[in-house]
Order: C-alpha cells, then sequence, then structure tokens
C-alpha cells in the first residue's frame, strides 16, 4: 500500500512540474470564427535567458501527441541530442472530422480543412512568433490524417517550414498527384535544411503500407540535397506502439546536427578529410546549429577532440594555428583555442609565442579543471628554456 502511495504521489509531482511550465492559451481566430484552446511548453530556463531563441514544434492532435512529444523534448534536450523547444498544441478532439478533411475524389482539404490550414499558417506562427523568442526552425507533427494535412503546407511559394513529421499517416490516393502540383524543388534554392520524417508499420493494413512506401520513394527519388527524406518502418504489433516509438526515432533524425560528433558521423563526414576541411566542417557544424536552432551553444570539447588528431597527424600539424583560430571564433572563452595556438608555435620552436598563449589558455581555466595541471606543465616547461 504505502508502495503504491508512494509511486501515485511521484506520479502527481511529476505531473505538477510538467504543469508549471505549460501555458493553457484560449486564441481567437478571425479564420475560423471562433475560440481555439492551445497549449504551450514552455522549456525550463527561458525565463532566465532573455536572448536565446527556440525552435518551435506545432502538434497537432494535441490529445494524443502532445504529452508524447514534450517528454522527449525535454529527454532530448537533457541528453544533449536535441535543443529545448517551444511546443504548441492544437487541440483537435471536437473538430478533427472538420479540420483534417479532404475531397476523397480530389484529395484536395475541403473548405474547413483549408480554414484550419489558414488559422495555424497565419495566426498561431504569427501569434507564437510575436509572443515568445522562436528561432527560424519550426516542425510540424501530426498521426493519422492530420500527417495528411501537414504535407499541404509544403505547397507553399515559401519555404518556412523546417521539419514534417508524419507518423502513422493516412494519406490521401492522391498524394503523389498533389506533391508532383507542388514545387518541390523550390527546396533546392533555399540556404536551409529541412527533413520530413514519415513511418510505416508492419501492423497497418497492406494497402496503408504501400501508400506510405510509394510516398517515401517518391520523395527520395527527388533527391534534394538540403531536403532530408526519412523513410522510417517500425516493426510493432500495434500502430499505438508504432506512435510512441516514431516520435523518439523522429527526433533523432531531424536534430542529428545538433547532436555531438558520433562514430558514425566521423567515419561517414570526417574521417578522410584534409585538416583544413575537417577544420571548416566543425565550424559549419556549429554556425548550422546557432542559425537553425537559435542555440549558441560555443562549442563541445569532445567534437574538438574528435578531429584533433586528423589536425595533429596530417600535413605535419600545419594546420594547428588555423584549429586554434577557428576555436577561439566560436568558442573565445575556451582554453583549447589558446592550447592549439601554443602547439603550433612551439612545433616551430618559436618558444615565447606558444608560452605567451599557454599562459592566456591557463588563465581562463578554473584552478580545479583537471586540464590545469596539462596548461601549467607546459607553461613551467617552456619557462625554463
Amino acid at each position: 500500500m504505502i508502495k503504491k502511495s508512494l509511486t501515485l504521489i511521484f506520479i502527481l509531482f511529476c505531473f505538477w512540474g510538467f504543469s508549471q511550465k505549460t501555458i493553457q492559451k484560449n486564441l481567437e481566430s478571425d479564420i475560423l470564427e471562433a475560440t481555439r484552446n492551445i497549449r504551450i511548453f514552455i522549456p525550463e530556463g527561458y525565463e532566465k535567458d532573455s536572448i536565446q531563441n527556440y525552435p518551435l514544434a506545432i502538434v497537432f492532435d494535441e490529445e494524443d501527441l502532445f504529452d508524447i512529444y514534450v517528454s522527449n523534448s525535454i529527454l532530448f534536450a537533457k541528453k544533449d541530442k536535441a535543443p529545448k523547444q517551444i511546443v504548441v498544441g492544437l487541440s483537435m478532439e471536437e473538430t478533427r472530422g472538420k479540420d483534417i478533411s479532404f475531397d476523397i475524389n480530389s484529395g484536395k482539404l475541403t473548405l474547413s480543412a483549408n480554414n484550419f490550414y489558414e488559422f495555424v499558417r497565419d495566426e498561431v506562427l504569427f501569434y507564437m512568433e510575436s509572443n515568445f523568442r522562436t528561432s527560424p526552425f519550426i516542425s510540424l507533427v501530426g498521426h493519422g490524417y492530420s500527417a495528411n494535412l501537414i504535407t499541404h503546407f509544403l505547397q507553399e511559394n515559401t519555404a518556412f517550414i523546417n521539419s514534417f513529421i508524419c507518423i502513422n499517416p493516412s494519406f490521401s490516393d492522391f498524394i503523389g498527384r498533389e506533391f508532383a502540383s507542388y514545387n518541390l524543388l523550390k527546396f533546392r534554392k533555399e540556404d536551409n535544411t529541412f527533413y520530413f520524417y514519415s513511418s510505416n508499420s508492419n501492423s497497418f493494413p497492406a494497402t496503408k503500407q504501400k501508400k506510405i512506401d510509394q510516398v517515401q520513394q517518391g520523395l527520395s527519388a527527388l533527391q534534394i540535397k538540403n531536403f532530408n527524406v526519412i523513410n522510417d518502418v517500425i516493426n510493432t504489433s500495434n500502430s499505438v506502439s508504432a506512435l510512441g516509438e516514431a516520435i523518439p526515432r523522429a527526433l533523432t533524425k531531424v536534430f542529428e546536427v545538433y547532436s555531438g560528433i558520433s562514430k558514425e558521423e566521423y567515419e561517414k563526414n570526417i574521417k578522410e578529410l584534409a585538416p583544413l576541411d575537417a577544420i571548416s566542417y566543425l565550424e559549419n557544424k556549429y554556425l548550422e546549429i546557432e542559425f537553425l536552432f537559435g542555440s549558441n551553444l560555443g562549442i563541445r570539447e569532445r567534437d574538438i577532440y574528435a578531429i584533433e588528431n586528423i589536425i595533429i597527424e596530417k600535413e605535419n600539424g600545419d594546420r594547428l594555428l588555423d584549429f586554434g583560430i577557428m576555436i577561439l571564433k566560436l568558442f573565445p572563452s575556451s582554453p583549447l583555442g589558446n592550447y592549439y595556438h601554443g602547439k603550433y608555435y612551439e612545433t616551430g620552436k618559436m618558444y615565447k609565442k606558444a608560452l605567451k598563449h599557454y599562459k592566456i589558455g591557463y588563465g581562463k581555466m578554473d584552478p580545479s579543471d583537471p586540464n590545469a595541471d596539462t596548461f601549467y606543465e607546459n607553461i613551467l616547461r617552456l619557462g625554463g628554456l
């Protein structure tokens, strides 16, 4: 009995803490001529940092997906696998039939669904961008027929949605024709990155599996470099568990560039690069993170170490100075930029310059930092020359 009570208290505490970060908003819509309820999740630390911007995720079918998406977004941010996100949940429980409806003979949205589409595009987005610090990176998340509705945002002349997450999608029979009518090649002209995630499952009826597969293959065939098509197949016994698995799998892919350099990324993209190209790769990775997600991370030390061997071992270490310059540009408070400056000058037997940079780096460090002793040893070694 005590164990059950403690479990209940723990659950209630979690939900209490969760609710403190969630805002209920009745949004008056001129387009719908009605008031719609939305839930807004604000990530931890939002109030303390008045400068940082956050990616925005708009979640359709709030009743089914909001809590699952938010909990995953918290976990991914905690594990440094994705930036913290502002999440909006659109309540559709009483209006789903109208919000997602389409003509079965053409696949075109009905008048009520088109109004809902415009409500999201022109009013929900406007409200969020006007009242919260959102970054340019916007995700749309839906499942079933709301995933079909999301695909209609591909038709916009201006590509302002970065991530289309279609979970267990129920596409119309005319989805291929609709895609063909959109100017999808416009994405090639954008200096931005886009993702289209869709999940299939062996638990779906054969006709649904075939339709999803055709959409996945058709989009992949376009081979648009900055439009990443993620075709996911989840083997499970039922569609509910497929829904639960799809969200973390989608987040893993959509925010892949945000994560630190993985073994797979290193082997695929970095291992064979020349030092200058490896430096450029790392710099561009962090510039893209800042541009897309509004997250000024500086630079992760483990990512610096990931390419260190390339810089030191290739071209006789001649690019150590460039490496240090890049680090100081992205992360001026890091002692590592000065360390590689010092190492470069020491290798060239310019000991006074090397000593100067080792001292500057050491001055940036907390004495309790385990690497501080290494910096100090460099200073002692060169100070005696």
